[in-house]
């Protein structure tokens, strides 16, 4: 299992190069960049700079916020100058699409599938020389002149993954990208019965197989060094799943283990601002389906034992710094498991 590092929620681009060179240095086999309060790109820049080898990619940069044509060029001139980005993508949800980027919002899954349909047409005419003549019921690309086109990329086409949480989402990510990213927000049991079958038939639906296409895990970890760092842990953990339990678009997740009820509470005071009373509602029982906790040296064999054959990248945007020697002997036990 290859385990990702990254630059988590902040974004001092001063403190990007020795950052990644340090995770590199660790081990990790990717550094992802998020797109939350700062542009998810431009890190990335630095990070290939000043690394050699460790894969680099955006997980997620929100793909309706953008269009085809501008995240083709972004995409395709990390790879040219890196050799291993890779474009990974997420709708966000409508208010923040129409309410914060002021853009489009209708039939996610339907435009994200045509979006990347675009970015392949786009990028197979600057690769192979194929006249551009994409038109879709979103977007639409018929015109490439040559002062425009930046001409075959050294080191191919970077690849596309994509953040789902709901079926329709996944299966369009089965079909038409390299990779999944699953949400934070996911358990074993959602990831196995809604998830995985939602991929197949993607990939079925494209005329192919699993093999060769990567699933990155869940990753909520609840560790620490003493018992003051565990539960400061678990409170943050509880949370950001009440954040994102309040979301309608992912009580599915809740469903599928009968706590449907708990989005319309959380869902309600949100909206109330009580983000303190939402972490009191996650119990211990939800607590520990949606995240592996216990001591560091717990922590690699239960993530092996839920999702060992059935992902195959895992991502920690918030490693515990406090015993380097010890968290790194939790990803070494997930990479050679």
């Amino acid at each position: 299992m290859k385990v990702d590092g990254g630059i988590g929620l902040g974004g001092d681009l001063a403190a990007i190069p020795a950052l990644a060179k340090e995770q590199e240095a660790a081990g990790y086999n990717g550094f992802w960049a998020a797109e939350t309060s700062h542009d998810p790109f431009l890190p990335l820049l630095l990070a290939a700079e000043h690394t050699e080898s460790i894969e680099i990619g955006t997980s997620i940069a929100v793909a309706f916020a953008r269009n085809p044509m501008t995240l083709a060029n972004t995409a395709y001139d990390l790879h040219a100058y890196s050799g291993r980005f890779i474009l990974g993508l997420g709708s966000q949800i409508k208010p923040h699409i129409t309410k914060r980027f002021s853009m489009e919002w209708s039939k996610p899954a339907a435009r994200m599938r045509e979006m990347i349909l675009a970015i392949r047409a786009i990028w197979d005419c600057w690769q192979n020389g194929t006249k551009l003549d994409f038109r879709g019921d979103f977007y639409s690309h018929t015109l490439m002149t040559p002062f425009f086109d930046p001409g075959p990329n050294p080191h191919g086409l970077p690849k596309i993954y994509l953040a789902g949480v709901g079926p329709m989402m996944t299966k369009a990510a089965g079909e038409v990208c390299d990779g999944f990213i699953c949400h934070g927000f996911t358990t074993e049991r959602f990831l196995r019965e809604v998830t995985l079958p939602a991929l197949a038939e993607g990939r079925e639906l494209a005329g192919k197989t699993m093999d060769g296409f990567e699933i990155s895990g869940p990753s909520f970890v609840v560790t620490g060094n003493n018992s003051e760092e565990m539960e400061k842990a678990a409170e943050a953990t509880r949370q950001q799943i009440a954040f994102y339990g309040s979301t309608p678009a992912y009580r599915p997740v809740l469903e599928i283990h009968g706590w449907g009820e708990l989005q319309d509470e959380l869902n309600a005071l949100s909206k109330q601002g009580q983000w303190k009373e939402m972490g009191a509602l996650i119990d211990d029982e939800i607590l520990n389906t949606f995240a592996v906790v216990g001591e560091p040296e717990q922590i690699a064999p239960e993530l092996l034992k839920r999702y060992g054959d059935c992902i195959d990248r895992i991502s920690f945007y918030a490693p515990y710094q406090s015993d380097q020697d010890r968290w790194k002997s939790v990803f070494t036990a997930l990479q050679a498991g």
